[in-house]
């Protein structure tokens, strides 16, 4: 649902990583891009009512008003939104090993 609404929005190099097994925090992380502030800022508004309606209303979210970073702790899966510049200056793929051969690809 999620993956599927982050393209919805039009939501850039968009990046799933499954956790299961590498970490105690989550079981998956998505990471995505926004063209601007108010793109990012969209997204996580729109993600935060669709957990809602789909019954996990406790997701928390840091990074507004600001929304050059947004993460949204939805329990099992992680989402970061970025602009692209933010987004590449953190390079969080890279904590998790996850190279640029495998960048814009879900991996499960």
């Amino acid at each position: 649902m999620l993956l599927a609404r982050l393209e919805d929005e039009k939501a850039q190099d968009i990046l799933l990583i499954n956790l299961t097994g590498q970490s105690s925090i989550a079981d998956a992380l998505i990471i995505a891009s926004g063209r601007s502030q108010r793109h990012v800022g969209a997204m996580a508004d729109h993600l935060s009512r669709a957990l809602k309606e789909a019954g996990h209303g406790r997701a928390r979210i840091e990074g507004l008003p600001g929304c050059d970073w947004v993460l949204i702790d939805a329990g099992d899966v992680i989402i970061h939104l970025f602009r692209p510049e933010v987004r590449s200056f953190y390079n969080i793929e890279k904590i998790w090993s996850v190279d640029s051969r495998h960048r814009g690809q879900v991996l499960s």
